[in-house]
């Protein structure tokens, strides 16, 4: 970075998700799970554990749920994901992560603690620690699902 033409703030934040997401995108890919796209994934990466409802998927990746739901559809005809009924709402659908969806969340799971690992060597554990914590600290107030159950 050049002193006389800093960064801005916002941009410094997004170029290490850009490389973080970049990089486990194609480490999933070379894992064997190359047939998705992008804008796939980024649906996908905010599956809760337990499902999601296609309305929090769309509000969460700050698209319409038209736009959602085609995506939904092409995880699922692919079989990263399925659409199981709702055990709170009998008139609601969740969709699940399936088992090879599941196998490349863990191949992006460990891209990311790599990731990560080399972030602390690169900046030290306290520093590394720091940041971190900084981070939760500002996700308070920038994060609408930070408290969601």
């Amino acid at each position: 970075m050049d002193d006389e033409h800093p960064v801005d703030l916002g941009v410094a934040f997004f170029i290490p998700y850009r490389y973080m997401e970049d990089r486990i995108f194609r480490a999933v890919q070379d894992a064997g799970f190359d047939d998705w796209t992008l804008a796939q994934v980024r649906v996908f990466q905010r599956l809760a554990p337990d499902g999601s409802r296609l309305t929090d998927l769309a509000d969460q990746a700050q698209m319409s749920k038209q736009s959602a739901g085609v995506l939904v559809d092409q995880l699922e005809r692919l079989g990263y994901v399925r659409r199981v009924p709702d055990p709170t709402d009998g008139r609601a659908r969740l969709i699940v992560m399936k088992e090879r969806g599941r196998r490349a969340a863990e191949v992006a799971r460990a891209t990311s603690t790599e990731i990560l690992a080399e972030w602390t060597t690169f900046l030290g554990t306290r520093n590394f620690t720091l940041l971190h914590q900084i981070l939760d600290q500002l996700r308070e107030i920038t994060d609408p699902y930070a408290h969601k159950p």
